[in-house]
């Protein structure tokens, strides 16, 4: 049995579930270059600007189904060797 359920894991994992879950949003800093204010920009200099922009962290859906059914087996596993 063990087998068999490893390696349907391993298949669902695979790609039977495609797509991903967004889980947080974080901030991050960019910074570029931009031409400067006023007659220092004219004369063609340049200063830098950071802005703050959000990023999405996301998950596969299969990767988050898989690592759930082998914990789940792990603690399947756990329980019947606490049995012995």
């Amino acid at each position: 049995m063990k087998n068999e359920l490893i390696a349907g894991i391993a298949a669902l994992g695979g790609s039977s579930l495609g797509g991903s879950i967004t889980i947080a949003t974080v901030p991050i800093a960019t910074t570029s270059t931009v031409p400067a204010a006023g007659v220092a920009g004219w004369l063609g200099l340049t200063t830098t600007a950071t802005t703050i922009v959000a990023a999405p962290v996301t998950l596969p859906v299969a990767g988050i189904v898989a690592a759930g059914a082998l914990l789940t087996y792990g603690g399947y596993q756990a329980y019947k060797f606490v049995n012995k």
